[in-house]
């Protein structure tokens, strides 16, 4: 049995005139998979306004296990049912920390990829303890962590880490400065 995570990430680019549609279907999908045992977890990232291509992750607790989900019956049904909502999909699967990383490319260093990940971490959390932190001030540190890192890595792992890791990818492969990459993220957003 594979010791680590198994993240599988899909790539789905939607037919025109097919968003309400895709998104109940990979709404079902994500359903169907949570009824699976070693399930982890899923996450959508959304296209930028420009583009319609849907980043799709899928965690499993090892690759049996997303063995056993991706070869389902249940699961060659749901694909089934979305024919014609999106093109040809994209897969591509990772181990460990390298599932956040770009697929068509070996990972950066880790030194990057755990600036990647700070600059991820640190706004969340310091808007996290901003908004919550008095209401935990009182409690012993033990139940303040736990419950603080409850609350936060699912949001990380599903939501911020995979942004950050699209925003940064010029850097992370070597393509740009730093600098370049952040102002081509800022120059994108503001058009």
């Amino acid at each position: 049995m594979s010791a680590s995570p198994v993240t599988l990430m899909v790539a789905r680019r939607v037919a025109k005139e097919r968003y309400p549609h895709f998104t109940r279907w990979l709404n079902e999908g994500r359903h169907l998979a949570a009824d699976f045992p070693g399930y982890l977890g899923s996450g959508v990232l959304a296209p930028p306004a420009d583009d319609d291509e849907y980043q799709i992750i899928f965690r499993f607790s090892s690759a049996e296990t997303l063995a056993v989900w991706e070869h389902s019956a249940s699961r060659r049904a749901w694909l089934a049912r979305g024919q014609g909502l999106f093109d040809a999909p994209h897969e591509h699967r990772a181990v460990g920390l390298d599932a956040w990383f770009q697929a068509n490319s070996p990972a950066p260093p880790r030194w990057k990829q755990a600036v990647a990940v700070w600059l991820a971490f640190f706004p969340v959390s310091l808007l996290f303890h901003w908004l919550f932190g008095s209401t935990f001030a009182s409690w012993p540190m033990l139940p303040r962590v736990m419950v603080s890192t409850l609350m936060l890595t699912p949001v990380m792992v599903f939501v911020f880490i995979p942004l950050s890791m699209r925003l940064l990818a010029p850097w992370l492969e070597g393509k740009v400065s730093p600098l370049e990459a952040l102002q081509r993220c800022f120059s994108e957003r503001s058009t």
